[in-house]
């Protein structure tokens, strides 16, 4: 008897992925049956700007990887051991792959889980570095340790109707809340956020919630920018040939902000005339001269060990230029690494259910089939101002 179809979207070199015929997922861990996994037929699966540091060759990621770490899924198969999740249940995944039973997980430390990667703490779905797991840009995906990694939407009709807020969940939204939590978003709070991209918009929404009295977000990207303004954030174009504290004054009266956000990450371009040129610790270091004294800037921006399309053969492994006395001197504190999704993921749901977060709406959710989606890396990559979210059966 055959194996029921699956397709998925594979990378298969430097700007190159396609859409594939792949495996069936099965209830297994490489020759050993997952009685804690489960199988999802996946509903919607997000296009990442991490997704694009593969596809650009700016990582070492291996040709064949099947790509898409944000999962939103129903559930059409358990594992015997599962007993929490049942058969029917539409469920976010958290990107990050977790045991549950290791130390990290039981503090909280999703993003850092010591048992599903052989090389490095921390797995993820589709990802390069991060345990081999088989991407959820596809038809069908097994998840594992179902019971304690994955959230369950308490309303199977309420959690459709707001699926593309939802589908947010996996990881965009948590992570850019995450970023201004642990920069130390407080009620009044003024935030300065790099980039106005999926992560920079979702981050710019979380400061909102948070309580922040104005949130600044820079960009290049006029249509980014206004998609930043059209939610309540002042937009500051970096094309300008200014200095960053000279942009902030021009905001709010001062040259400072309390915390700052990174959602750019290594691939960061310098500011003004030269605002063509990659420079991939201008984030950081601005992030430095604008932020008060004592302030912190959480990094959810992605920084890499290995970068084989850098310009200079230090950032091609990993070393970038730092003004780290600066940070040192001000007495700041820098937040980085992967998110612990799972940390937030129940909380910002309970807020889209509420009403409170139009997260969709503020990353300017655009649907696509599988088939488009690599049309959807090559818009985004080219600057678009939507977050693309995959519909793999064409139900949305």
């Amino acid at each position: 008897m055959s194996s029921p179809a699956n397709r998925g979207v594979v990378f298969r070199g430097a700007g190159k992925v396609n859409v594939e015929s792949i495996p069936f997922p099965e209830l297994a861990l490489g020759n050993r049956q997952c009685h804690h996994g489960v199988i999802l037929k996946v509903l919607t699966t997000n296009i990442c700007g991490s997704d694009q540091h593969m596809v650009r060759g700016r990582t070492t990621a291996p040709e064949g990887l099947v790509l898409g770490h944000e999962i939103t899924g129903e559930v059409i198969e358990c594992g015997r051991d599962v007993e929490f999740v049942n058969k029917g249940d539409i469920v976010s995944v958290p990107f990050n792959v977790a045991c549950g039973r290791c130390r990290n997980c039981i503090r909280g430390d999703t993003h850092i889980c010591l048992n599903v990667n052989d090389d490095r703490a921390g797995g993820a779905y589709g990802y390069v570095d991060m345990g081999g797991w088989v991407g959820g840009q596809a038809e069908y995906v097994m998840i594992p340790y179902a019971d304690f990694q994955l959230l369950v939407f308490p309303d199977k009709e309420q959690a459709m109707e707001k699926i593309l807020d939802l589908t947010m969940l996996s990881d965009i939204f948590p992570t850019g809340f995450h970023g201004c939590y642990m920069a130390g978003v407080r009620p009044g709070s003024t935030v300065y956020i790099a980039g106005a991209g999926p992560v920079g918009l979702a981050a710019a929404m979380s400061a909102q919630l948070l309580g922040a009295s104005c949130v600044i977000v820079g960009d290049m990207n006029d249509k980014r920018l206004e998609q930043a303004r059209s939610f309540g954030c002042e937009g500051l174009d970096l094309k300008q040939d200014a200095s960053m504290p000279d942009l902030i004054e021009s905001v709010l009266g001062i040259p400072e902000v309390d915390c700052a956000v990174d959602a750019v990450g290594f691939e960061a371009n310098c500011h003004g005339h030269n605002h063509s040129h990659e420079q991939p610790a201008t984030v950081l270091n601005a992030a430095m001269e604008i932020t008060q004294a004592g302030g912190q800037v959480g990094i959810p921006g992605l920084y890499v060990t290995e970068d084989p399309g850098a310009s200079s053969e230090e950032a091609k492994h990993g070393n970038i230029s730092m003004k780290f006395g600066l940070g040192w001197a001000k007495a700041m504190s820098f937040h980085t690494g992967q998110t612990p999704a799972m940390r937030y993921q129940r909380q910002l749901m309970k807020a889209i259910l509420g009403d409170r977060a139009p997260i969709g709406k503020a990353v300017n959710v655009q649907t696509i089939s599988l088939d488009d989606a690599p049309k959807g890396y090559a818009a985004f990559d080219g600057g678009a101002a939507q977050k693309f979210v995959i519909d793999p059966h064409n139900q949305l």
